[in-house]
């Protein structure tokens, strides 16, 4: 079986120096039209208490130099800035829409229209600005929908192709598993297999405290010396240094959480998995460090669409069902203060089966999400429904 998705490829690109001009504008019309229109909806808010219906096509009379990039690139600001408010609206989780700066994350996205984006060998054809060198290193299927071109905080150029293509079902393995996500053990599965947490901001935490000392040191420094930080050509280079130290980190875990979650929707045609509430965890300070370096919420995302894409199914667990205090044998469920954090192994009182913690709460969760799906598709007949 197949379903058509939106699939995005990431590919590097290399701008002659014509072109990284190019993207300076592109980049600093987009912040600006984004920023104008903000501003100029929150003014007229507050003088007439009704929402403001502004275009980029307004703002090009007075400012004509709008009209050297894609009009495309504006319009998809203003389609970018109506979804931030309707998500501000329709959530409480999503947070009023705030102004951009420079060099944070500049980036603007372009539509494909009659053939304006395409690639080609080592090239990609973009709108405005032609062909452009890239490292290909995959090929890519479907329907060119639209690009988005970014630049690092480190110097690095890169553009996302979206497409619409087709996603084939991957073969049945008849195999289900439950995913108990920890610390110690990235997760652990309900067939005894652990999967090592990898720790990547822990194991570059001394060198990046480091490089952000020597960072604040040449703050001060041009401080002192009534300079702006944009004008330290030191400060400029440690601020790099450090970006590519947060680079490493992010590309190292992104690479992890996305051949750790194929192998599993791969594998398994079932898959369950606590609905942990990662928001609440990350205020414990003790702990919140950790836990934001593990990434949960990411991986759990990644098991969904990729599930979704392949036909397999990812069941969510809620999260206040006890699966760490249940025995996986008898079903009996240890009373408050029984299991503390630090155990990591109990024995049931009523069937004397010892339990490693991880391990049977895995086996619960799995148990569980089998149950649930059950009552799912006697409630909705043949339709089986996964998240």
């Amino acid at each position: 079986m197949s379903k058509p998705i939106l699939k995005a490829y990431k590919f590097r690109l290399y701008p002659t120096d014509d072109q990284q001009v190019y993207f300076a504008k592109s980049f600093g019309c987009a912040r600006f039209i984004w920023n104008r229109m903000l501003a100029d909806k929150i003014n007229h808010y507050k003088l007439h208490k009704e929402s403001l219906k502004n275009t980029p096509a307004q703002y090009k009379k007075e400012f004509e130099w709008l009209k050297e990039v894609d009009s495309l690139a504006l319009a998809n600001v203003q389609i970018n800035l109506q979804r931030a408010f309707q998500s501000f609206f329709k959530s409480p989780t999503f947070g009023f829409p705030n102004f951009k700066h420079k060099g944070k994350k500049d980036s603007y996205t372009t539509n494909n229209q009659k053939g304006t984006i395409a690639v080609g060998l080592n090239r990609i054809k973009l709108p405005k600005i032609g062909h452009i060198k890239a490292n290909i290193d995959r090929k890519t299927t479907g329907l060119v929908k639209s690009a988005t071109i970014t630049k690092t905080a480190t110097g690095k150029y890169f553009v996302s192709i979206l497409v619409e293509t087709v996603a084939v079902d991957l073969p049945k393995t008849q195999s289900n598993i439950g995913i108990d996500l920890g610390l110690t053990d990235f997760i652990v599965l309900s067939d005894g297999t652990k999967i090592a947490n990898p720790k990547f901001l822990a194991r570059l935490q001394g060198k990046l405290a480091k490089a952000q000392r020597i960072l604040s040191k040449r703050a001060r420094v041009a401080k002192a010396a009534n300079r702006k930080l944009s004008e330290s050509c030191n400060y400029q280079k440690q601020n790099t240094n450090v970006a590519k130290i947060h680079e490493r980190i992010r590309n190292t875990r992104t690479d992890f959480l996305h051949k750790t979650s194929f192998n599993i929707v791969k594998n398994h045609d079932i898959i369950a998995i606590e609905d942990l509430n990662v928001k609440g965890l990350l205020k414990n300070h003790k702990l919140a460090k950790a836990i934001a370096d593990s990434s949960w919420s990411t991986f759990t995302n990644m098991l969904t669409y990729k599930a979704d894409w392949y036909g397999k199914t990812v069941i969510k667990v809620d999260r206040w069902y006890p699966s760490s205090k249940t025995c996986s044998c008898c079903g009996h469920i240890l009373g408050k203060g029984e299991l503390k954090l630090s155990d990591r192994a109990w024995v049931c009182k009523i069937c004397l089966t010892q339990h490693h913690r991880d391990i049977n709460a895995s086996i619960n969760i799995l148990n569980e999400g089998l149950r649930c799906l059950q009552t799912l598709k006697k409630t909705l007949g043949s339709r089986v429904l996964a998240w």
